[in-house]
């Protein structure tokens, strides 16, 4: 009986461990500690023409011209599968698209409206879109809702010469 009596206090010790993991999706998920950088995302899904952009952000009587670093985007393409069961591996790699992606980090940037003014710069320097817009900036949840609000951001894409915010 000896060794049985060893046993179940290592038994409850791990059924109290796999209980504290909880159900995937609940509340009592554990929180990392990713945060979120104040501030906005720009996205020009045709960016042939864009070598630089800049921005300027006002708001409470302050404004903030940071700068913009442009990045190639891709477009995850399948390279196929090695069978088709369940237990298959398939596999992707990264594509370039011919977008371009920066971001403007503003710190304190508030839940409120932003007058923005966005300008697209082509290799030669000149000036080809210039738009000024008001940009309501909302709270990230990194780790999603249960774990509390990160910093605000927004999302300018440029299509066409047109800018929406998301």
């Amino acid at each position: 009986m000896r060794p049985l009596s060893r046993a179940l206090p290592l038994t409850a010790a791990l059924l109290a461990l796999a209980a504290c993991g909880g159900e995937a999706g609940g509340a009592d998920r554990p929180c990392t500690l990713i945060g979120s950088e104040p501030g906005l995302n720009l996205i020009v899904p045709d960016g042939s023409r864009l070598a630089a952009a800049s921005l300027r952000a006002c708001w409470g009587g302050t404004c903030q011209e940071p700068r913009i670093r442009l990045n190639p985007t891709s477009k995850s393409v399948s390279t196929g599968c090695d069978g088709d069961g369940p237990d298959a591996a398939c596999g992707a790699s990264a594509s370039p698209d011919g977008g371009k992606a920066g971001f403007a980090r503003l710190d304190g940037l508030p839940e409120a409206p932003v007058q923005v003014t966005l300008k697209l710069r082509d290799a030669k320097g000149r000036t080809y879109l210039t738009h000024r817009l008001d940009v309501t900036p909302r709270a990230t949840f990194p780790n999603g809702p249960h774990c509390g609000r990160g910093a605000p951001q927004a999302v300018l894409t440029v299509v066409n010469g047109q800018v929406t915010v998301r």
